[in-house]
């Protein structure tokens, strides 16, 4: 499904959304040195994802997908390029992250450093793939032969 336009203020460039999904694998890499942020994280690892593949899926055809379940725009972008197949168990994985790192929970989960580190690293991978497909450079905010995830680990 995609938004109609009653949702016409978000951006319909897709490296406008690669550009946000770094900014979030970025926040995430910042919060990962303190044991006690890993909700946020995963929240963020999440975010990105979702992002990127909405701008994947820009980027191929144009329209913008609704919707936060990452494991179905998964499918989505598998549909239009078979090597996403790849990434459909990660993205079932990350996406029962979306509520849960948010709001409080009578069960609360809890997500210790290095499964938050786990989640981070295919995040980063993820992204990278997604960056290489569309041609995307962080640095330059635009198309290119260089990606950010590669070179600019701090």
């Amino acid at each position: 499904m995609s938004r109609g336009s009653s949702h016409s203020t978000d951006s319909k460039r897709y490296y406008d959304w690669l550009y946000h999904a770094c900014l979030d694998i970025m926040s995430a890499r910042t919060l990962a040195s303190d044991s006690r942020l890993t909700k946020p994280v995963v929240f963020h690892c999440q975010q990105a994802i979702e992002k990127g593949l909405k701008a994947f899926l820009l980027y191929k055809h144009r329209k913008l997908f609704d919707g936060h379940n990452i494991t179905w725009l998964c499918k989505q972008a598998a549909m239009t390029d078979r090597t996403f197949t790849q990434w459909i168990e990660k993205s079932t994985m990350l996406n029962r992250y979306y509520i849960e790192t948010r709001y409080p929970a009578d069960i609360p989960e809890e997500i210790g450093k290095d499964t938050a580190g786990d989640i981070l690293k295919s995040a980063e991978e993820m992204m990278e793939f997604i960056c290489d497909i569309t041609k995307f450079d962080y640095r330059s905010y635009r198309k290119s032969g260089k990606y950010w995830l590669k070179n600019d680990k701090q």
